[in-house]
């Protein structure tokens, strides 16, 4: 990644610099997550990709999310799953499949987050039977909260 640099610590900066800060290291954080859905979300790895401690990554996305990073990624994660089983073809894919392909071992666990930031399973979003208004992550995020 060609955005190595190191973020000078929250506390010294000024509010404005503060939330510029924040807000470019949370998307470099979102970027890096759904570019390697395969791969289980470690906050610690991001952090060494991103070259910053855990406390900076926490306080980065709690400033802007209110939330862990940790949840927010998986929501994220989450809305992209449901973004490829809302464009899927039933016949030729199933839960398993883009749940796994997502970074979502646990299918039951999967199955009820999804439930719960969705309003629905995702076999009836594959199956197109329910279409719920809820598609932005900062919707999911508060429903895991």
């Amino acid at each position: 990644m060609s955005q190595h640099h190191r973020l000078a610590p929250v506390r010294e900066m000024r509010p404005a610099q503060q939330r510029e800060s924040c807000s470019d290291l949370v998307r470099r954080a979102e970027r890096l997550a759904v570019s390697r859905p395969h791969q289980p979300l470690s906050v610690s790895a991001i952090c060494r990709t991103l070259m910053v401690s855990e406390r900076t990554l926490r306080n980065a996305f709690n400033e802007l999310h209110g939330v862990p990073p940790c949840r927010h990624l998986r929501m994220l994660r989450l809305l992209q799953a449901r973004n490829v089983l809302l464009a899927a073809d039933r016949e030729l894919t199933t839960v398993t499949n883009v749940a796994t392909a997502w970074g979502f071992s646990e299918l039951g666990r999967f199955s009820v987050e999804y439930r719960r930031a969705f309003g629905e399973s995702p076999s009836q979003t594959l199956d197109g039977r329910i279409r719920t208004c809820c598609t932005g992550v900062d919707h999911g995020v508060n429903a895991l909260s």
